[in-house]
């Protein structure tokens, strides 16, 4: 056993040390720009040891009693081999995530586990010969694993009882040492070998295999924001939080403390009806009138005929980031967005559980599976009554890896939209074609260079949206509704900064017939506009959401995002960062990369906290909610929701 398992140690650290001089080789601008090198070896030595001791403690404790019996040299093969192999295919699989993520695999390569269907087309059809690459490799290094550590190339054990003891002795305290990391009050982990700004650079000092297992131990409750960024008393953040959101200070035993009531803005014969149609990774980067390229000119059309806010900034950089604050108005957090937790799968506030009180039907439309990111749970669960996806579309023109084409969202929400009755209704649309591998139906547009790029697709979401809105507006239902059109988030999110600002930036536009053309350069969240559309569509409720009602002139001037395990807070020009374990950092912001060190304002900083303390509290505590849907306390018996029985169309 001893050879085997000294053979698994030497052949880790060869492998893992040469992965990162590879990656290192392949960043070696942004490495050379933080004088990364040496950092990222011995910060690498560090981790590697961390994870190689994990697999190699056990046998080493017990080779000096169990010798070279044949049925514990197998068992050792076995499982040295079945570590080596997960350690090859999280390296492997590493260059092509750090090209979509710029990071290494971490708690998205999870996520993206549990859809393994969607995700091995995706990989076949936008990835081919990186994932038959990936597999050739892999499977060399399981032959040489099998080679290295099937069968042992000497022998050398102690016979002596106190030598054995000896061996198993210094074999816990070595593995103890390498595992922990440190002497230390806090063990080893990411935060430790952190040494630049550059969060793609602090990766690289990590392993891929040690990544996804942090994060998986990190998902094993959700992340604390109190343990990472600090804490502040209970009080003073939602004093803080109501204070930057316009609203009173809440009572003390106020059971749900951002409660309040929300007046229609502009009342009407009924409420009009609602669309939010959020397009896939829409950045400003690729939108002309926001000072990208020019790859949307029916978006830069339109906005030219509605409510356009310019200077838009998204809460995150994953899909169900974009809709929880879109859909529910929430606030980003270091935990995974709630579409995927737990505590938010029932009465957990969302703009359906507000409109089902106003005699709304909401409905959810997505060309994709509804199951994906745990959608369909979370929006059945939270006050929407009907769902269509995938399935329920009938002959679409168009099915890519992650569903039907958005030309055939569209036609289904032209459909819906159409045969509308007397009952206003909330419709979440979510569009899938501008997403790897780049994927859409031939013919609609003209293709530049090679056909499956992001500028392709950008081009054919831009025209199958403008085609729906000429559609749209020669509709009965053109006058009655209020339209969003906005970003879930940008595409592929990198860059040597904190928060990568830039990559934030999102087009948002409102339309419809009551719609008067607007250019607005106000600094906005996407958390904002859920609430400004309450006042558009002339509703009256209350509601828990601290976004800005942008239809008074004083709304706005801050931004709200989460970045990795970075809390960014943008007030005016001033761009507040929090990091683990790290004190906060401030910066004055010119875009797009204009980043000038200040020193921190305690007053701003305390603000920032709060916000991304509020969000955790209100997760756990249960208090994003309405007073119906609100679980009371121990022996009281909890309300019920009202509303129609939920059904998927």
């Amino acid at each position: 056993m001893y050879s085997q398992t000294l053979t698994f140690l030497l052949a880790s650290f060869l492998l893992l040390s040469a992965s990162r001089l590879a990656l290192i080789g392949w960043q070696r601008q942004r490495v050379r720009a933080v004088r990364g090198l040496w950092p990222l070896l011995l910060g690498g030595l560090r981790i590697d040891a961390h994870l190689v001791a994990l697999a190699a403690a056990v046998p080493l404790t017990l080779a000096p009693w169990l010798g070279d019996a044949p049925l514990a040299i197998a068992i050792n093969a076995v499982w040295l081999q079945f570590a080596w192999l997960l350690i090859v295919l999280l390296e492997v699989s590493t260059p092509q995530f750090v090209d979509e993520y710029d990071t290494r695999p971490n708690r998205l390569y999870i996520a993206y586990l549990q859809h393994p269907r969607e995700v091995l087309t995706m990989l076949w059809r936008g990835y081919r010969a990186s994932a038959l690459g990936a597999i050739a490799g892999v499977a060399v290094f399981a032959l040489l694993g099998h080679w290295l550590f099937a069968e042992p190339q000497w022998r050398a054990l102690p016979d002596a009882w106190w030598a054995k003891a000896g061996l198993s002795l210094l074999a816990v305290l070595a593995s103890f040492l390498a595992i922990r990391g440190t002497l230390r009050h806090r063990p080893i982990n990411p935060s430790t070998v952190a040494f630049c700004g550059d969060a793609l650079v602090n990766a690289l000092a990590l392993n891929s295999l040690y990544s996804v297992m942090y994060a998986a131990y990190c998902l094993k409750n959700e992340r604390s924001s109190a343990d990472a960024y600090g804490d502040l008393p209970a009080d003073v953040v939602q004093q803080e939080v109501a204070r930057a959101a316009g609203l009173p200070p809440p009572a003390p035993d106020a059971a749900i403390p951002t409660l309040h009531r929300h007046g229609g803005g502009r009342p009407a014969v009924r409420p009009r009806n609602l669309v939010i149609i959020v397009e896939e990774s829409l950045g400003a980067q690729f939108v002309a009138h926001l000072g990208g390229r020019a790859l949307t000119p029916e978006l830069d059309a339109l906005a030219e005929q509605g409510w356009d806010f310019v200077n838009a900034y998204a809460t995150g950089t994953r899909s169900v980031r974009g809709l929880e604050a879109l859909v529910a108005g929430f606030p980003p957090s270091i935990s995974e967005a709630v579409l995927r937790l737990p505590n938010a799968q029932s009465r957990f506030f969302t703009l359906a559980q507000a409109l089902r009180e106003q005699g709304y039907v909401n409905r959810f439309v997505y060309g994709g599976e509804a199951h994906f990111d745990n959608m369909r749970g979370f929006f059945l669960g939270n006050g929407f009554d009907e769902l269509y996806d995938l399935k329920t579309f009938e002959n679409p023109a168009f099915v890519g890896t992650w569903g039907a084409s958005d030309e055939d969202m569209f036609a289904r929400l032209h459909e819906l939209l159409s045969r509308d009755d007397e009952r206003p209704s909330f419709t979440l649309a979510f569009s899938v074609s501008n997403h790897t591998p780049w994927e859409y139906p031939a013919g609609r547009i003209r293709p530049e260079g090679a056909p499956a790029t992001v500028e392709n697709t950008v081009r054919y979401a831009d025209w199958a949206l403008g085609r729906f809105f000429e559609q749209a507006r020669a509709c009965r239902y053109w006058d009655d509704t209020v339209f969003l059109v906005a970003a879930d988030h940008d595409a592929r999110v990198g860059g040597c900064e904190r928060v990568p600002l830039r990559h934030f930036h999102i087009p948002a536009l409102i339309l419809g017939g009551s719609i008067a053309p607007r250019r607005d350069t106000r600094l906005i969240s996407q958390i904002d506009l859920p609430v400004t559309l309450l006042s558009l569509i002339g509703v009256d409720c209350e509601h828990p959401m601290i976004g800005h009602d942008l239809t008074r002139d004083d709304a706005g001037g801050r931004a709200l995002m989460q970045y990795g395990e970075a809390y960014g807070y943008l007030k005016a020009d001033t761009l507040t960062v929090l990091e683990p374990h790290q004190p906060a950092v401030q910066f004055r912001y010119a875009a797009p990369d204009g980043y000038t060190p200040l020193d921190p304002d305690a007053a701003l900083v305390r603000e920032a906290l709060a916000h991304a303390l509020w969000a955790d509290t209100m997760y756990r505590q249960r208090l994003y909610t309405l007073p119906h849907l609100r679980i009371a306390a121990p022996g009281q018996a909890p309300a019920q929701p009202a509303g129609p029985a939920l059904r998927a169309g």
